[in-house]
């Protein structure tokens, strides 16, 4: 009955699970700037609750981040090795998920200055992609 009921959640799971959009991805990213605001304004204030929640908010949104369908489903070869764009969204995102665990833990350590560095660095990796992405 165990496996029965593992396999059919399974089936559902994959049946149900719809592809990663250019719209999922500017809902991610929208949530990482609100997360980016909630860090920022707990610098601020100098709450390490703030922080927190943010970097929480943060790494839940960049974990869902991926390729699009229309990147990973690109036909023509050359594009997608000229484009690149796979293969720098992953580094982005590995990135951002460990400067904003950097950032948690030099805040709790009490050394803001460092915090604020991880930040701005995540901020760099934000801009990165933005110029490649969307040709800024």
């Amino acid at each position: 009955m165990k496996k029965f009921l593992l396999m059919l959640v399974v089936a559902s799971t994959i049946v149900m699970a719809k592809p990663y959009t250019v719209a999922d991805r500017i809902q991610d990213m929208n949530e990482m700037a609100s997360a980016m605001n909630i860090i920022q304004s707990g610098f601020f204030y100098n709450n390490y609750s703030t922080v927190e929640a943010g970097v929480a908010k943060l790494s839940s949104a960049v974990s869902r981040v991926q390729p699009p369908l229309e990147e990973v489903q690109e036909q023509d070869m050359l594009a997608r090795y000229m484009n690149q764009k796979i293969q720098m969204s992953n580094k982005i995102v590995k990135n951002i998920g460990r400067r904003s665990l950097d950032i948690l833990e030099r805040f709790k350590d009490g050394d803001s200055t460092q915090a604020v560095q991880a930040y701005t660095k995540i901020m760099g990796q934000c801009l990165k992609c933005h110029r490649e992405m969307r040709n800024w």
